[in-house]
Formats: C-alpha cells, structure tokens, sequence
C-alpha cells in the first residue's frame, strides 16, 4: 500500500465514525508531490508558497489553498489543459505543514499550539494536543470535549467522549487534528472523587514533574500553603493526594472532622467547586477513593467535630494523617519532670508514667492546662486513677503542648513548711555547740 492509499483509507475510517469534515486541505507550508502521467518533465515535488499557490512549470502559479488534495489535483489539471490535451494529475501530501491549534478550557496550559505532523504525513490527534499543553486538570468533563473545524466559512463542531477513550479502548474518539482545529474542554458539574482519581492516574493527566501548591486550613497543626511535586519534591513521586498534603500540615488535630472534609477547586473558567469527601470511610473501610488526587491551586477544608467521642477521637489519632507525636509537658512531682514526646493517642495516665510516675510527695490529682487554637487556655483538675481507661473526664487524652502540673500531697507540704521554719534555726545550732 502506497502512503497516498494509507492516508485516503485512514480519512474513509474516521468520516465513517465523525458528522465532521476530516479532509485535509492545503497550505502553505505543505510539500507535495505533483504527478502528471506521461509528463515527468511537469512532474515532481513542490512547496505550497505563502501566498498560497504552487509554482508549476510552464502554467506558473496555481491557487491551492484551501483545497483538497482532489481539488488541487483538478486546478492543476485545468491549468495545464492549455499545454496539455488529457492532462491526467495525481497529487499526494509527502510532508505537511506545522499545525496550528487553539486548546482552552480545563487543561494546565491553554492556548495556541503549532504542532508538527509525524512521518508518513500521520496528523497530531487531540490527546497529542492535550498532552503537550500539560495535560487536563482533575476538573475537566472528557464525556463531552468539543473538538471545532473551520469547513467553508462555517464552524463544524463535534462532540467526543475522551473517557470512553480511557475505560474502553474507544480510538474513534481521539481524531486527527487540522489546521486551525480547537479542542474545548468544560468543566464537569458533578466530581466523582473515583473517577477523578482513575483520570489522574492517566497520560492525559498533568505530569507529575509539575508543581504544584495547595492550601489545607482547619483542624491541623500547621496550616497553610505547600508546595508539592517537581524537582523539589526529593522523598515521594506521584500525585498528591489529601491525606498527604494533611500530614506535610502536621497532621489533623483530635478535634478534626474528617467525616466532611471538603476540597475547593477553581476551574479555569472562575467558578468553584466543593467536593465532599469522608476520610472516615477511609479509616474504617479502606475506601481509598476518598484520598482525592489534588491538583493546582487546591484547598483543603478540615472543619471541628462537635460529637466526637473518646473512642472516635483515639482511632483518629492513631491513624498515619495525624501527627507521629506530640509534645507534653509534665512538671511537679514526677521522677523525670519535663517535656515528652509522645504518641498523639496518649492519655493523661500514660503521659504521667512517661515521665517516671508519681514520686512519694505527690498529690494523685494533677491540673491539666490547655492551650487552645483560638488563643485561650483551659484549667481543671483530674484525679489520676492510674487502672482507668480512656475517659474524657478520668483520663482525657492528651494534645500538643498540654502542660500535666502535678502537685504535693497533704505530708508533703506540711513537711516542707515545718523545714522552712526550721531550717534557720538549725543553720545556727553548729555555731552555738562551740560556746559550751
């Protein structure tokens, strides 16, 4: 099969499945081979000049622009009839020209693309145009890309099914592009956080060598924004997801509510997006489609439980997205009076015996003093019943920076207030024995 058949077959395939016109048609830039039977010394290749016309032999220039390869073929022929009387013409694309095309909408880098065709005269399709304007964000609608054609002064407009591509196999949809094609694509109006993992995970996604920065506020210790991804990126690849972007914040605080975790997205057409997600699912279920893949720009809302209870709040803080320990500060009556570092499902009991336990002077009910996030800070007392479980009154756990102040007994302050009444006088009582 010559490359005029391959090219004319591979047009018949894609017409059979697309209402758009998929002929090609000539420009400048194009090289084509002019052939004219019985007549080599009119044969040969030629360049599309940039005013559009071919400069033939003998006939000189002929308008080509804009033709088909069949309609060039019939120009040339009737510009040769007065040379020629059965002027029989075969025209065949050897080497086309860069194509020019636009790309907006949910893709990292829109805009105008000059993309260069293959060899054997093999055309860019859409997912090579998607791909080299940095791939679709996790936002973009792939059950509905329009893909626009300029065909005689009017605009031809498909519809095609990028997902169908990816699930089924579906070639069909991925068409070859012309010159002065746009791909257009919206944002989808409902995410499935499922779905839009399966898309990252795709080549039509963005590249996991992109930064990327993200912002998580709430209930984690550090919020803010992150960068994430790149050269700079030199522990994990691969995309960044929201139980990853929660532990580089530190990690969720106890008081977190991960059952309605949302991540707000931008699209690039200026609207926002919520997307609802349940990290609780995650913990208890495996669900692992809950840990959304995010994208540029993304950010994580992480709001306060209001009826956790103490069990919930000990799965949460043994989980690996909240912190691998924490600070505590135990001073008083303890055998190694200081700050601990702990696990974040540490209670009050266990916090006391990190620090060596009780000594012989202390009193068995400590203050608990707490710093909260909102800049205030919290008194009570707690009578440590050392055999207690979790309990949030008995045994409360303990947070970041909690400072555990443990008191003398009854004994133990009496003791120390009959040694500071004496200790004077018994400082004196060496230097009297040396009067008598």
């Amino acid at each position: 099969m010559n490359r005029r058949d391959s090219i004319a077959i591979a047009q018949a395939n894609i017409a059979s499945s697309s209402p758009i016109n998929d002929s090609y048609v000539l420009g400048a830039g194009d090289l084509v081979s002019v052939n004219i039977f019985n007549v080599p010394e009119y044969s040969g290749q030629q360049k599309v000049l940039a005013n559009g016309t071919l400069n033939l032999p003998v006939v000189g220039m002929v308008k080509v622009e804009g033709l088909t390869l069949q309609s060039a073929g019939a120009a040339i022929a009737s510009a040769y009839r007065s040379e020629l009387r059965y002027p029989a013409v075969t025209i065949v694309l050897e080497d086309a020209r860069p194509l020019r095309v636009a790309i907006a909408g949910e893709v990292s880098q829109p805009g105008l693309y000059t993309l260069m065709a293959a060899g054997e005269a093999q055309f860019p399709t859409v997912t090579q145009a998607l791909q080299t304007a940095g791939g679709v964000t996790q936002a973009a609608n792939l059950r509905q890309v329009e893909l626009r054609r300029a065909n005689g002064g009017r605009t031809e407009t498909i519809t095609l099914d990028l997902w169908a591509l990816l699930n089924n196999g579906d070639v069909n949809q991925d068409l070859a592009l012309r010159d002065g094609d746009a791909i257009v694509i919206g944002a989808t109006s409902n995410i499935d956080v499922a779905e839009s993992n399966r898309l990252s995970a795709s080549n039509l996604a963005a590249s996991v060598e992109q930064d990327i920065v993200v912002a998580v506020v709430g209930e984690v210790f550090r919020p803010g924004a992150y960068e994430f991804g790149g050269a700079n990126e030199q522990v994990r690849r691969g995309r960044t997801t929201v139980t990853q972007v929660v532990q580089t914040a530190g990690g969720v605080k106890p008081s977190a509510d991960i059952r309605n975790i949302q991540v707000r997205r931008t699209t690039r057409s200026g609207e926002e997006q919520l997307i609802d997600l349940d990290l609780w699912a995650l913990l208890q279920q495996g669900d692992i489609s809950q840990d959304l893949v995010l994208q540029q720009g993304d950010t994580v809302l992480i709001p306060v439980a209001t009826n956790a209870t103490p069990e919930e709040i000990a799965q949460l803080t043994a989980a690996n997205f909240s912190p691998d320990e924490v600070s505590v500060n135990v001073v008083g009556e303890v055998e190694r009076p200081g700050v601990l570092k702990v696990s974040p499902n540490t209670t009050l009991n266990q916090a006391v015996l990190a620090a060596g336990g009780f000594t012989n002077r202390a009193k068995e009910t400590v203050e608990l003093i707490r710093l909260n996030s909102n800049g205030t800070v919290t008194q009570r007392q707690v009578e440590v019943n050392l055999s207690a479980g979790l309990d949030a009154e008995a045994n409360p756990l303990v947070l970041k920076d909690d400072v555990i102040v443990v008191g003398r007994n009854g004994q133990a302050r009496f003791s120390d207030g009959v040694e500071s009444i004496l200790s004077p006088i018994l400082r004196l009582i060496p230097p009297l024995g040396l009067f008598f």
